[in-house]
This record gives structure tokens, C-alpha cells and sequence, in this order.
């Protein structure tokens, strides 16, 4: 891969993976309420989404999925019905992701749970999909191999991917400590289940 190419595609994914999006959203709402450092277990269950994805979107089989949408139908309104039950359960002031009154920390999901909240929203999401295909061609030089390329490529993309991933939750972290000196749990808690329930709504829904 050129050095050229390089330098285009750095600022390229970064604009388009910075823009709100599913995960993104998913960053700020977990980032709300249980702060940056538990929302790491998300964030390493989407990145191994991402890489599924951008690896089967550079050889080929994303062709194939996105010939046969209903392939995802049942993952996503799965995935999507699951995310809008948490935050229901965050907007009622119970569940696992909940901060109390008297507590000060939310009692979290196991780690497994909220990897498999980040992999879902990623791997179920058919725009990622059609994204990668038309992405990563304009960015692979035919003259040179492809596997070092790719590598080179994917490796990137994880790391701006996480780079905007911890920009959101920090962003929700930083809400969270502004709602939590006007001592307001409860209105941190539907903010962040309204934004719960809008992933898990447009994972369900979105084409």
C-alpha cells in the first residue's frame, strides 16, 4: 500500500467512523452510565465485530450478504429488541446499568454481556457491511500483495474505530459527572435509556 493512499484513507475512516452512528451511540450511552473503563468490554466486543466484518467485506462474502438482506433480519431484530429491553430497563430506573441514589455505580452486565451488546450492534448493522465493500477497493493497490494490505488496512481501521469509540464515552462520562453534581441519577438514567432504546430502534429498523 502507498504511502499516498495511506495518508487518504487515515483521515477518510476517521471522518466516516467519527460521524454518530450506531456504535457510537452505544459508546455514549454506556459511557453515561457506567463510565469509560467498564464500557472497554463494549468497545472490544464491536472492534471484534468491525474486523469480522471488514475481513469478510475484503474477501467477498459481504457481496454475497448483501444479496441476501434477510440473512440479517433475524439478527437484527434480535440484537435490536435485546438493546431496546435494556433501555427500557435504564429509562425505569432498573436493570444492571442503572445508577442509584445510594449507590453512586451502576451493578454492570458481566463483561460477556456488554462485549456481546458492542459485536451485535456491529456484525447486524447491513450499512457497515455495504460500507466496507465500498470503502476498502479504492485503497488497495492491485500491483502490490493483498494479505499485507489488507492487514495494514484493518489494523487502522481498529484503531480510529477505537480512537472514536472512547471520544463518545467520554463524552457520556463527562454528562454523567455534570448530572451527578446537580444530583439528577434519574434524569442520567432516562437520557441514557433513551439512547439505548434509539440503537436498539435503529438496529431493529434500519436498512
Amino acid at each position: 500500500m502507498s504511502l499516498t493512499l495511506l495518508y487518504l484513507f487515515i483521515p477518510t475512516f476517521f471522518i466516516v467512523s467519527i460521524t454518530p452512528g450506531m456504535c457510537m451511540t452505544l459508546a455514549l450511552s454506556l459511557g453515561l452510565s457506567i463510565g469509560i473503563k467498564r464500557s472497554l468490554h463494549m468497545m472490544w466486543g464491536e472492534l471484534i465485530g468491525v474486523g469480522l466484518v471488514a475481513t469478510s467485506a475484503a474477501l467477498g462474502v459481504a457481496t454475497l450478504m448483501l444479496q441476501y438482506p434477510e440473512a440479517f433480519t433475524f439478527l437484527k431484530l434480535g440484537g435490536g429488541a435485546y438493546l431496546c429491553w435494556i433501555g427500557y430497563e435504564m429509562f425505569c430506573s432498573r436493570g444492571k446499568l442503572v445508577l442509584t441514589e445510594t449507590e453512586g455505580e451502576a451493578p454492570a452486565y458481566s463483561n460477556k454481556q456488554l462485549a456481546l451488546n458492542g459485536f451485535l450492534t456491529a456484525v447486524a448493522n447491513p450499512k457497515g457491511w455495504a460500507f466496507f465493500v465500498t470503502l476498502l477497493p479504492p485503497f488497495i493497490d492491485a500491483s502490490l500483495p493483498m494479505a499485507p494490505q489488507l492487514t495494514a488496512l484493518i489494523t487502522l481501521i481498529l484503531l480510529l474505530e477505537f480512537l472514536c469509540l472512547l471520544i463518545y464515552a467520554s463524552g457520556g462520562k463527562l454528562l454523567r459527572h455534570i448530572l451527578m453534581e446537580r444530583n439528577n441519577v434519574r434524569l442520567m438514567n432516562r437520557v441514557s435509556g433513551v439512547l439505548m432504546i434509539a440503537v436498539g430502534l435503529w438496529l431493529a429498523l434500519g436498512k
